[in-house]
């Protein structure tokens, strides 16, 4: 899944929750189970993601919303399995290329047209 999110040293709840499109309510249920995700915290408790919690959330996103696995199984693969990173990478490089392969296709089918 590819998020957009401007380039910033810390993201709100609501705006990572926005980019992964779940509730702020999934994300902090994330904070809780998986110690990768760590927040900073300002006095009132607000949480402020860092663009390395927004990388582990992607990988949590990954494996759990788009390869089904369990939360338990997750938080196995994230410690047993480095290359997780470097799968997530490779599938937004290739959902890139195939949005811009789309794109050429369509323009190539407008030409026809005319």
């Amino acid at each position: 899944m590819k998020i957009n999110l401007p380039d910033k040293l810390y993201y709100s709840i609501g705006e990572v929750a926005k980019a992964f499109d779940v509730n702020t309510s999934l994300i902090r249920y994330w904070e809780q189970e998986f110690p990768i995700i760590k927040p900073k915290k300002n006095k009132k408790g607000n949480r402020y993601f860092t663009p390395e919690d927004i990388k582990n959330l992607q990988m949590i996103y990954h494996l759990v919303k788009e390869k089904g696995y369990t939360l338990d199984g997750a938080r196995v693969a994230l410690t047993t399995n480095s290359k997780i990173s470097e799968t997530i990478t490779i599938i937004d490089r290739l959902e890139f290329v195939k949005a811009e392969l789309l794109k050429l296709k369509e323009s190539l089918g407008d030409r026809d047209t005319e």
